[in-house]
């Protein structure tokens, strides 16, 4: 059914629920950028691919952040989304083609390799409701190759840090939303985590300017 506003799909966390995903956050913050008229509909991990299944089949998988666009079209999957509000709503633009947006993507994956046994049991014991913790033992041990307790257990968060840290002095901060993301679904797990990630980036003060310069655009986080 056709309606005025888009629809945005996104994984809620704890009471008081706040957006925390980076994938979501980089969606979401396009929309809030734009000024786009939407609603969020909130979806814990097991209702993901039943509700979305019917309207977008034969996937192998199922993810958000996925949009209903005003005609009712559902789309899936965060660069493909954009692509799609930046055409059909132009202004105010937003350049999603520069080429160290690719590069830093790549550095990116190399945060999150290391940062494994970090965010992994975070998510789920800081965020997630308890009714996805199966759903996120069984997803994410199969990602690691063994029990993910015991995966945290055989890597220290002094490695992990210093891994990250490798790759985040590489990089360019200021790659717009998807930077943005990162450091936002990180600061949600609390200071505990955030602060000894910041501090990998040789220059925690220039990352928290960045996302006060932001806040416009990040303060709708839970609607």
């Amino acid at each position: 059914m056709a309606s005025s506003k888009i629809v945005l799909f996104d994984i809620p966390s704890k009471e008081p629920n706040h957006a925390w995903s980076l994938n979501t956050w980089k969606t979401r913050l396009v929309l809030n950028y734009k000024g786009l008229d939407y609603e969020t509909e909130w979806l814990e991990y097991p209702e993901i691919k039943p509700r979305l299944e019917p309207h977008i089949p034969g996937k192998d998988q199922y993810t958000v952040p996925t949009v209903i666009m005003p005609d009712g079209t559902y789309i899936m999957d965060s660069k493909v989304i954009v692509g799609v509000l930046e055409e059909k709503y132009p202004s105010p633009p937003l350049p999603i083609n520069w080429p160290h947006v690719q590069r830093y993507i790549e550095e990116l994956k190399g945060v999150f390799e290391n940062l494994r046994p970090i965010f992994m049991p975070a998510v789920r014991d800081r965020l997630l409701k308890d009714l996805n913790r199966e759903y996120w033992n069984r997803t994410r041990s199969g990602h690691v190759g063994m029990d993910l307790d015991q995966f945290v257990k055989e890597h220290s968060a002094e490695e992990a840090y210093k891994g990250a840290a490798t790759y985040l002095k590489n990089t360019i901060s200021y790659v717009d939303f998807t930077h943005a993301g990162f450091l936002l679904m990180f600061r949600q797990f609390g200071d505990d985590i955030f602060q000894p990630v910041l501090e990998g980036t040789g220059d925690p003060e220039l990352h928290l300017k960045f996302l006060e310069a932001l806040k416009p655009w990040t303060e709708r986080d839970n609607y």
